[in-house]
């Protein structure tokens, strides 16, 4: 008995299977926890969503995970859009996920809480660890979003107030890949490479509602703020929006504005107090002088020319008991008359004697030198002439052995050239292409071919016979004799 119930392959029902489930939840939203949660590095993003009684497995695709306004993570309860789909490699079906949000306001306030108790108890919001700010910086970095008025208000303010050199590292300030831009911004200006490295770093962004501001409750941005050894001042959102890197901060300012104002002294104000400390200390140094010079005055203090007198006097006593110069020199004078010192033309002939001394022994040292340099360039010369014959005598038989060689090669080429086989009475057969035409079969009847002979080319075709019978020479007819006609008569 036959049975009439269809027959399919594995893959037929599996694939059959999959439009099935895809036509029938085509976009479905399911809300649950987030149990598993991989990225691969490709860059997709595999999860399970789960309540307590069931489990969907659910994949993110590269491309939709940079759309994602949040990163997930393991305990989120969200709300996840998609479609049903199935894997037929391993017979299972799982959730393809095109968007995700936290479930409510309840779940994001509950997550902030649980990252904000385990963040403290790691210690990272102690005021012992945080440092004060720079009293007057050189160099202020920003990290923020190059575009919207942020930056520029940070920037008029920090113009306004004391004119500094800024540095700003921009990136997103919102949206799936904004924790991971705001942290590596604050790692890269504390290993600064090529630039000046900032005395204080501003992470700023304008106001918005929770899940805008989320990406500034990662932990990656936390943990990038608490390691920081430059000072950091933390201006996220209002005055009534706080993140965890408003807790993690060095200081956290109520606006971008506000941070720029803690970040610079008023410059009009201090150079008001400079000209102000500079008045009352020209005014205390011509009293302190005054004072000082009112005690010398009351002191009644001798006279110079009196404490000078008795020194004076004494000087004079000294010079009176000194021999006048006349006696002093009057000895020397005379002992130098009687020495009889020699006339100039003795120290000129005994000059001249000397020079033409030294005019001999130089004049012969030379002589030495010339002979010495003259025999050291001829055996120089004599070395470099058979240099020169050896150098010509191996440059010719290497031209020689690179002649034969040459000749050797020509032959050659000869001996295998196909010119010499056309010589012999052989031709090149080759196709309309160029080919050259190895076997019968190669060619049909009819089809044009190329003959090159020794001397030149013709063109033939191709015969449709195997064999070329020669024909028969036309016999020439031999003309018969004409017969003499009679005569009549």
């Amino acid at each position: 008995m036959s049975d009439n119930t269809p027959e399919f392959t594995v893959s037929e029902l599996a694939f059959s299977l999959k439009r099935s489930i895809e036509e029938q939840y085509g976009h479905v939203r399911v809300r649950g926890e987030l149990g598993r949660v991989t990225i691969a590095r490709s860059g997709h993003c595999y999860l399970d969503v789960k309540d307590d009684k069931a489990v969907i497995n659910s994949i993110i695709w590269k491309g939709v995970m940079g759309r994602l306004s949040m990163r997930p993570e393991e305990g989120m309860e969200v709300v996840c859009e998609g479609k049903l789909s199935t894997y037929p490699g391993r017979s299972n079906y799982q959730l393809i996920v095109d968007k995700m949000e936290l479930a409510g306001a309840g779940a994001l306030m509950a997550l902030y809480e649980k990252r904000k108790k385990a963040l403290a108890a790691e210690g990272l919001f102690d005021e012992g660890r945080k440092v004060p700010l720079p009293f007057m910086p050189k160099t202020i970095g920003v990290v923020t979003s190059q575009t919207g008025a942020v930056i520029r208000d940070i920037l008029h303010r920090i113009s306004d107030r004391f004119p500094s050199h800024v540095l700003v590292w921009p990136v997103l300030v919102q949206g799936d890949k904004a924790a991971e831009q705001i942290a590596s911004a604050i790692t890269g200006f504390n290993h600064a490479e090529g630039f000046p490295k900032p005395d204080v770093l501003i992470v700023a962004r304008g106001g918005g509602s929770m899940e805008d501001l989320w990406c500034f409750n990662e932990e990656i941005v936390a943990r990038a703020a608490a390691s920081s050894n430059i000072p950091l001042i933390s201006a996220v959102g209002h005055e009534t929006d706080w993140t965890l890197i408003d807790y993690v901060a060095d200081y956290r300012a109520p606006t971008p504005t506000g941070a720029a104002e803690v970040a610079v002294p008023v410059l009009a104000d201090w150079l008001e107090t400079l000209a102000d400390y500079g008045l009352r200390l020209g005014r205390g140094l011509r009293r302190s002088v005054l004072e000082r010079e009112n005690r010398l005055r009351a002191a009644r203090l001798p006279r110079l020319d009196t404490v000078l007198a008795p020194a004076q006097q004494r000087l004079d006593l000294a010079a009176a008991r000194l021999p006048s110069p006349q006696r002093l020199y009057e000895p020397q004078k005379n002992a130098l008359a009687l020495q009889r010192l020699p006339s100039m033309t003795q120290i000129l002939s005994r000059a001249a004697e000397r020079l033409a001394e030294r005019d001999k022994a130089l004049r012969a040292a030379m002589r030495f030198t010339h002979s010495r340099a003259k025999e050291t360039l001829t055996r120089q010369g004599e070395t470099i002439i058979r240099m020169e014959k050896s150098a010509e005598q191996a440059i010719r038989r290497q031209l020689d052995a690179q002649s034969n060689r040459l000749d050797r090669a020509a032959k050659l080429l000869d001996a295998y050239s196909y010119q010499g086989v056309l010589d012999r009475g052989y031709a090149l057969v080759q196709d309309d292409k160029g080919h050259v035409v190895r076997s019968k079969d190669s060619v049909s009847a009819g089809q044009g071919v190329s003959l090159t002979f020794a001397d030149g080319e013709r063109a033939a075709v191709i015969a449709g016979g195997t064999t070329l019978k020669a024909k028969p020479k036309k016999q020439t007819k031999t003309p018969k004799p004409e017969t003499p006609q009679g005569d009549l008569f």
